[in-house]
């Protein structure tokens, strides 16, 4: 009840945002509708696409997450430690919405309501970005499936370390540990639903909100740092790519303007550090 709650709440929020929509009097919903799921399975197929066509930047972002996924690697074990030993005094709500946002039933609701919402409304911004949500998540989502099987890294609570994998296809959920899917379902609805909006302290609030799902996967003992670090770094570069693609297909482009995302590492002493600039 509470997941309902927010999500209309959510798209009521973004239906203020978009005041100043046009309505499509040229064609039905049904068009509508039919047009953007064309978009939703061709922006998948274009995210996947993008490793063929990667340049000097994109090689650079592909090296920073190299150096991201293998720095946390290095903590992991002492991320485990502490995370696990502080994880009774999060509050439950807390806990519970770390689980239930970051669920793939959940996502799809969220997903889902937002697009309804622009589709109901003919609001071409509000239909873009529910687009955006659900190829996003989708290509993200099945990617971290066939990761998880074909890796079959152990999970922290499964009692083994971290360098323990049964790959393949193993049907064993204690080896399903890499990457963890709901840190990239959170965090690619975080950074799709952030770029609606201008105002840092508003796109702050977003990305916590997509960030304590992924960070209750490392006090649940579901994952490790590593993981969840490279599942935040999926979701951006999903995200943006199926954002590219939709940019071609949407005359409403709520990101003409916006700032390149930067990252930097930071190191000291038991401590590594990801610090995001947007």
């Amino acid at each position: 009840m509470k997941f309902f709650i927010y999500v209309v709440c959510l798209s009521t929020i973004f239906s203020l945002q978009s005041q100043d929509f046009e309505i499509d009097s040229t064609g039905t919903r049904w068009q509508m509708a039919k047009y953007d799921f064309g978009n939703v399975f061709k922006g998948i197929g274009y995210a996947y696409s993008r490793p063929f066509h990667w340049r000097g930047p994109q090689w650079k972002d592909a090296g920073i997450t190299a150096l991201a996924f293998g720095a946390s690697y290095l903590v992991d074990n002492p991320v485990n430690d502490y995370m696990g030993g502080i994880r009774d005094d999060v509050p439950q709500f807390i806990r519970d919405y770390g689980f239930e946002y970051g669920s793939p039933s959940n996502n799809y609701i969220l997903t889902g309501a937002i697009y309804l919402t622009g589709l109901a409304i003919k609001d071409e911004k509000l239909r873009r970005t529910g687009v955006l949500l659900i190829s996003s998540a989708s290509a993200a989502g099945l990617l971290q499936q066939f990761l998880k099987s074909a890796v079959g890294r152990a999970r922290p609570l499964s009692g083994y370390s971290k360098d323990t994998f049964d790959p393949l296809w193993g049907g064993d959920r204690d080896f399903h540990s890499f990457p963890s899917g709901h840190a990239i379902l959170a965090m690619t609805n975080a950074h799709a639903i952030a770029k609606q909006f201008k105002n840092k302290w508003v796109k702050g609030g977003i990305y916590t909100l997509g960030a304590i799902p992924a960070i209750s996967r490392l006090w649940e003992g579901k994952h490790w740092l590593s993981d969840v670090t490279l599942s935040v770094f999926i979701s951006i570069f999903t995200v943006e790519a199926i954002d590219r693609y939709l940019d071609t297909k949407y005359d409403k482009k709520y990101n003409d303007k916006a700032k390149k995302i930067s990252y930097d590492l930071s190191f000291g002493p038991g401590q590594v550090g990801l610090v995001m600039r947007f």
